[in-house]
C-alpha cells in the first residue's frame, strides 16, 4: 500500500509517520515540501506517487490569525482538501482528512454527534467546514475524523505551554468555562491507522468523531498536567486561578462545549480511545523519557 501523507511536521502528522508505516510505504510531505495553498503543486505531488491512500494531516491551525488572514486559512483548510479529494477520486484512492470540534458553535448541552449541523463561530471553523464539504462533493471514498483539544510532546499545544509557563510564573490564570476532551495526538494517529486499515475492507465513507473519553475544562486540564508532571519533571507547580472566557479575550471566539460523541466510530469498529487523564499520564511519561535522553 502506498500512502501519501501531508502535515508530516505537525503534531498528528509526526505521529502518523510512525503509525502508518506498518501499513505500507509512506510518502510524507511537510510544509517545505508541499505548499497546500498551491493546487497545481498538490496535483503534481499526488500524481507522482499514485497512492492507494491519501491522509491529510496538514492544516492552517492558527485559530486567532485566521480571523485576519482568512484567505490563507481558506486556501489550506477549505480549498486544498477539495483538490486532494479530486486527485483521490482520479486514482481510486481513499482520502482520510482531519477536522475539528470548532465546526460547532458550542451551545449544545450534550456532546455533538456526526448528524449535528455545523455552525462555526470563528473563521477557522468556517474554513474547516468548507474543507469537509469539498471532500464530500469531490471524492468517492473518504473519511473525515473530527477531533478536539490536541496535545503532544512537540509543537505548540496546551500541555507544553503550561509546562513552559510554570517555569516562568508563580501564578497562572486558566479558563474554566470551556469544556472538552484533551486528546493525545499519538492516540489519534494510532486510531487513524486503524481506520485506514478498516476502510480498505468495510467502512463506508463519512464523518466520524474521535477524542479521548471523559471531559474537563482548560482549568481541569492544567490541574491534571501539573499533578501528573510534578512526579516526573523538575519544576515548581504554580498557583492556578480559574477565570471565565470573558476575562481572557481573544480575536477568535471559542465554543463553550467542545465535547464530541464518539459512539459512531466505536460501534462500527469497536475502537475505544483512552480516558483523557490516563492518556495524559502516558504522554507525560513519554515526555520525561525524552528529557532523560
Amino acid at each position: 500500500m502506498k500512502i501519501f501523507l501531508t502535515g508530516r511536521d505537525g503534531q498528528i502528522g509526526w505521529e502518523l509517520c510512525r503509525s502508518l508505516a506498518v501499513l505500507g510505504d509512506v510518502h510524507a510531505f511537510g510544509r517545505r515540501d508541499l505548499d497546500l495553498a498551491a493546487p497545481e503543486a498538490i496535483r503534481t505531488a499526488v500524481r507522482s506517487i499514485k497512492p492507494d491512500v491519501l491522509v491529510n494531516a496538514a492544516g492552517y491551525t492558527r485559530v486567532d490569525d485566521a480571523e485576519s488572514d482568512f484567505h490563507a486559512a481558506m486556501q489550506v483548510n477549505g480549498v486544498a482538501p477539495g483538490v486532494l479529494a479530486e486527485e483521490a477520486r482520479k486514482c481510486g484512492a481513499l482520502l482520510l482528512h482531519f477536522s475539528t470540534d470548532y465546526v460547532f458553535d458550542g451551545l449544545a448541552s450534550r456532546p455533538y454527534n456526526e448528524n449535528d449541523a455545523p455552525n462555526p463561530i470563528n473563521a477557522y471553523g468556517r474554513t474547516k467546514v468548507a474543507g469537509e464539504a469539498a471532500i464530500a462533493a469531490a471524492c468517492d471514498r473518504w473519511i473525515v475524523l473530527r477531533t478536539s483539544w490536541i496535545y503532544g510532546t512537540r509543537g505548540k499545544n496546551f500541555l507544553l505551554s503550561m509546562l513552559r509557563l510554570a517555569r516562568e510564573k508563580k501564578e497562572l490564570r486558566v479558563v474554566n468555562d470551556q469544556i472538552g476532551a484533551p486528546t493525545w495526538c499519538r492516540n489519534v494517529a494510532d486510531a487513524a491507522a486503524f481506520v485506514v486499515r478498516a476502510s480498505t475492507v468495510d467502512l463506508e465513507s463519512g464523518i466520524f468523531h474521535i477524542a479521548s473519553r471523559g471531559s474537563g475544562s482548560w482549568y481541569d486540564f492544567a490541574n491534571a498536567i501539573f499533578e501528573t508532571a510534578a512526579r516526573r519533571l523538575d519544576f515548581d507547580v504554580p498557583r492556578l486561578c480559574a477565570i471565565e472566557s470573558s476575562s481572557y479575550p481573544r480575536p477568535a471566539r471559542r465554543p463553550r462545549n467542545s465535547m464530541l460523541d464518539t459512539r459512531k466510530l466505536s460501534s462500527r469498529l469497536g475502537l475505544q480511545m483512552p480516558e483523557w487523564k490516563v492518556a495524559l499520564r502516558m504522554c507525560v511519561e513519554d515526555l520525561a523519557r525524552s528529557a532523560i535522553r
